[in-house]
């Protein structure tokens, strides 16, 4: 089954970590998946909103991050293997508890330097592609939160994962991100690139006429495959990303209509996957059927 789905917008600032925090905790809630979180920024943010602050801090400083796993695996040529790296039962809320997580640390930058300064981008890409050729068989869905802009790393998400989704914000800048992206898919076709599953339009302003605008914008280039539901700027949605001291439930920590409008975009997240699927009934591009 293909089921990996790297998140990537080249701009920053998009909501892309929350969005994935978000969209697992949802999955895993509502319809029992099992989920691998893969962190691949250098912030963390998303190793941050998904750990409390002493077992991802026990975890760093004790060399079990991602980016150790890479160091042995790509530059030391170790034997290390990413299962021992996982962190399980990540998430505070009760009904959520089939989320794992490949935490990042802050070295990941020095880690990607040396990749490059040694020449070793064609080891990083097969690692990745090991990886995720594994996880396939052991998850239901991998989501990779991939740092903004195109470094080794996330270029190497992006040519072996199954899918990338994007999420913007519906302003100028983001939206340039976007068209720089897909500019990007299209060079070296021959080295492979994950197929788009659509864009997501995140943090909103439900009341700025400008925001609204940009939506309409987007929705109306057939290449961005937007997505139906779009994600407010809302500050339930800023404090979900704070790890709570116990287990909470999923409404409490998506109230209303943040978590009403979460389980839509989960609900048509699956069905896209579905439609991508090897011998389902629709081939085409999975936004382009999912717009009804």
């Amino acid at each position: 089954m293909r089921n990996t789905i790297t998140v990537m917008n080249a701009k920053g600032g998009v909501g892309k970590s929350t969005l994935v925090l978000a969209l697992a905790e949802t999955l895993a809630n509502d319809h029992g998946k099992r989920i691998l979180v893969v962190d691949a920024d250098a912030q963390a943010s998303v190793s941050h909103m998904l750990l409390p602050q002493d077992r991802l801090e026990a975890v760093q400083s004790g060399g079990r991050t991602f980016v150790d796993f890479l160091i042995g695996a790509v530059l030391k040529q170790s034997s290390a293997k990413w299962q021992d790296y996982v962190v399980g039962g990540a998430s505070d809320i009760d009904d959520a508890r089939s989320i794992d997580l490949l935490p990042s640390d802050t070295h990941l930058t020095l880690f990607e330097r040396e990749v490059s300064k040694g020449e070793h981008e064609r080891e990083l890409r097969k690692t990745v592609g090991a990886l995720l050729g594994e996880a396939r068989l052991l998850y239901d869905l991998v989501l990779i939160d991939s740092a903004p802009g195109l470094s080794v790393l996330t270029e190497s998400w992006l040519r072996e994962a199954d899918f990338y989704i994007s999420p913007t914000r519906p302003d100028y800048i983001s939206t340039r991100g976007l068209k720089f992206l897909r500019q990007f898919r299209e060079r070296d076709p021959d080295m492979g690139f994950a197929e788009p599953l659509g864009v997501i339009i995140n943090m909103k302003d439900a009341h700025a006429p400008e925001d609204a605008q940009y939506e309409e914008w987007l929705r109306q280039d057939a290449e961005n495959y937007c997505f139906r539901q779009p994600i407010l700027r809302v500050s339930s949605l800023q404090a979900a990303t704070r790890f709570a001291p116990r287990p909470r439930s999923y409404w409490a920590k998506y109230p209303g209509q943040t978590g009403a409008s979460l389980r839509e975009l989960a609900a048509e997240l699956l069905g896209r996957l579905a439609m991508a699927q090897p011998g389902a009934t629709y081939r085409g591009a999975p936004g382009r059927a999912a717009r009804t």
